[in-house]
């Protein structure tokens, strides 16, 4: 990433250059992707442009098939690495967008899992080490979905 394509303040763009810390799960010239902060379920994952594109409609037409190859990858990830029965993907543009740089929301889900609406229920990881477990189960998965 340049310094013409970065947001000093926006934080995924630290975590994009390597400046902030996040449990990434994926990355490679074009984007990153790393578990959620604030996690609908453990496995909650955002994939992100690596350069500062604030909504998907900002994003250049020459990233959006790499973004949504990537997007397929890493849903087929999550859902076998957390054993979930589908997903759920969600791109906020401007409102619910807490951060400004465009992230694609892939959440794993089940059956009667409480999300209802738009009024969802937070769950956290238990500890550390329960949130790195989730991280390295999705990395090995992106691993032999790439082979």
């Amino acid at each position: 990433m340049t310094p013409e394509t970065a947001n000093e303040d926006c934080v995924f763009c630290k975590i994009a250059s390597g400046k902030l810390h996040a449990h990434l799960v994926y990355e490679d010239e074009e984007s990153i992707a790393f578990l959620d902060i604030d996690p609908l379920f453990p496995g909650h994952v955002l994939l992100c442009p690596r350069e500062h594109y604030e909504t998907l409609t900002d994003l250049p037409m020459g990233l959006s098939g790499p973004m949504m190859a990537k997007l397929q990858l890493l849903t087929k990830a999550v859902e076998n690495a957390l054993d979930s029965e589908g997903s759920f993907i969600a791109v906020n543009n401007r409102v619910s967008q807490t951060v400004p740089h465009l992230h694609i929301h892939i959440v794993p889900r089940r059956r009667r899992d409480g999300l209802r609406g738009f009024f969802w229920p937070r769950q956290r990881y238990r500890d550390e080490a329960a949130k790195a477990a989730v991280c390295d189960a999705i990395q090995r998965e992106v691993q032999k979905l790439l082979v």
